[in-house]
């Protein structure tokens, strides 16, 4: 099942200095953290503070030629979590046809930005990113790194409420 979700808030991992975006599902407030790239993290962030360039960026280049050819994108899925990767898909719909694409979430979500399409994620992503499953463990075995990890066990859904974008 697809819940569609919102961008509840973009933040920087302070261990790893690495962006996070945080997705909420719009049902039942489950939150997901996927840690993004620092420039798909300012593509994100100035689609959603709606800032413009003088020159396009990469994915507002993409969304110009997309109007030029007539394809909208009619949804974004972040689809999969396979070892530690998330994995999405945009659906894109012209007059000749619909079809999907295969994308990392940072990108996928940046373009449904600058198309308005909904985001969603599949039910099999939320319960594999839920903490204490799987057969994760924690790379960084330091003190810091052992300090964040538990950290990182104690959040619940509803802290991720405190980051706004």
């Amino acid at each position: 099942m697809l819940h569609k979700v919102s961008i509840a808030g973009l933040t920087m991992d302070p261990a790893s200095n690495t962006p996070i975006i945080i997705l909420k599902s719009e049902k039942d407030d489950q939150a997901v953290p996927i840690w993004i790239g620092l420039l798909e993290a300012t593509a994100i962030a100035s689609a959603l503070q709606n800032v413009t360039f003088d020159r396009p960026m990469t994915h507002d280049l993409f969304k110009n030629f997309s109007d030029m050819l007539n394809i909208m994108v009619s949804k974004v899925e972040v689809c999969d979590l396979k070892d530690s990767t998330f994995f999405a898909k945009i659906y894109f719909a012209s007059r000749e046809k619909t079809f999907s694409m295969d994308a990392r979430p940072s990108d996928a979500i940046a373009i449904a930005l600058r198309f308005h399409a909904p985001i969603y994620i599949d039910d099999k992503v939320i319960e594999k990113s839920k903490l204490g499953e799987g057969d994760a463990e924690a790379l960084d075995t330091s003190k810091e790194g052992k300090k964040w990890a538990e950290y990182l066990e104690k959040l619940s859904p509803k802290d991720f409420g405190k980051f706004k974008v």
